[in-house]
């Protein structure tokens, strides 16, 4: 037996009956040689984590846009914490954990500069919409051509929306996404004086827990507690609607408070200014995009695709390039 085969018996051995399994998957678009020592999951992680728009992630934006300090969350920091939380989880549920890994690192690859203002940004000047999950999906098919499972892919697209990944390693990401993003997104705003820990309402406070990692502990253990008792992905009503609450508080106070929103209005203008840009001039977007048009990819949306993969210093650079003056000086 290969050393990836032996991976797989041991699966069989150590996983619940309701995991999904390596030799099971459903396979990809284009088949590939097995690798010997790694299962096609493995594989798929490794794949995504060698890839450009993973490397890109260090420099996208969360929710603050350019802060001041080293502690804020980018978006990389925020794919890791989710793949932390639900490699937690299903490994507690006995789930496959290199599956839920792949789709945990992936699900982000697709975000644009500047966090979800970016997202708004391009899904208002795109004909046909722009979703980041959606976007996630078609990097990793055709912009990258990484040639992912159909497990890792599935999940990816469905990690937010009204879907549901139809693996459970496929589901844990999206409840893991909204547990770290609702949790760092209320460190970062202490941080950054937006609220204060007290602003939280005190039942809330009270059930999920008064600090950060409490509440993490908390959601992470009512998952695993549901999991255990049904053999399925989810947390009871109660907790659920308080985690909810807290992310309704969060809208209300952080993600649409005027500090972010000031700054929102701005990406919107410069990111707009830059897809109504290279929608004119497409010949100077670089030649992997500018190709991708002689395959008969529309337009606009290989222009979403060049702007979605800037990094926030990469964007500001090509619009001060394109619409800022430059310095010059005359000397007698």
């Amino acid at each position: 037996m290969t050393i990836r085969e032996q991976l797989e018996a041991r699966e069989h051995d150590i996983l619940s009956p309701w995991a999904t399994f390596a030799d099971e998957s459903a396979g990809r678009e284009q088949e590939m040689q097995p690798c010997p020592y790694r299962t096609c999951f493995q594989r798929d992680r490794d794949r995504i984590l060698h890839s450009k728009a993973f490397r890109r992630l260090s420099n996208k934006t969360q929710v603050f846009i350019s802060p001041e300090g080293d502690h804020y969350r980018a978006r990389l920091t925020h794919t890791l914490e989710v793949a932390q939380i639900a490699r937690t989880i299903a490994r507690a549920l006995g789930l496959n954990e290199d599956l839920t890994e792949a789709i945990a690192l992936g699900h982000d690859l697709g975000h644009t500069p500047f966090g979800h203002a970016g997202e708004s940004a391009l899904n208002e000047v795109c004909p046909q919409g722009f979703r980041h999950n959606e976007q996630s999906l078609r990097l990793v098919d055709l912009l990258e051509g990484l040639n992912l499972t159909r497990e890792v892919r599935g999940g990816i697209v469905c990690h937010t929306g009204s879907r549901k990944a139809a693996t459970p390693e496929g589901r844990i990401i999206h409840f893991a996404d909204r547990i770290a993003y609702i949790n760092h997104d209320i460190d970062d705003a202490v941080r950054g004086g937006i609220i204060r820990e007290s602003d939280i309402p005190a039942h809330l406070r009270t059930r999920l827990g008064a600090s950060h990692g409490t509440r993490i502990d908390t959601l992470v253990t009512a998952m695993i507690d549901y999991g255990l008792r049904y053999c399925e992905i989810g947390m009871d009503r109660a907790v659920h609607d308080d985690m909810m609450e807290l992310r309704q508080f969060m809208f209300e106070h952080v993600y649409r408070s005027p500090e972010v929103r000031r700054e929102e209005t701005r990406t919107r203008t410069m990111l707009q200014s830059l897809y109504r840009y290279f929608a004119e001039h497409p010949d100077e977007m670089p030649d992997d995009y500018f190709v991708l048009m002689t395959k008969g990819e529309p337009l606009e949306r290989v222009v979403c695709d060049y702007i979605a993969s800037m990094t926030d210093r990469y964007s500001i650079a090509v619009f001060r390039r394109l619409f800022i003056p430059n310095s010059w000086s005359k000397t007698d």
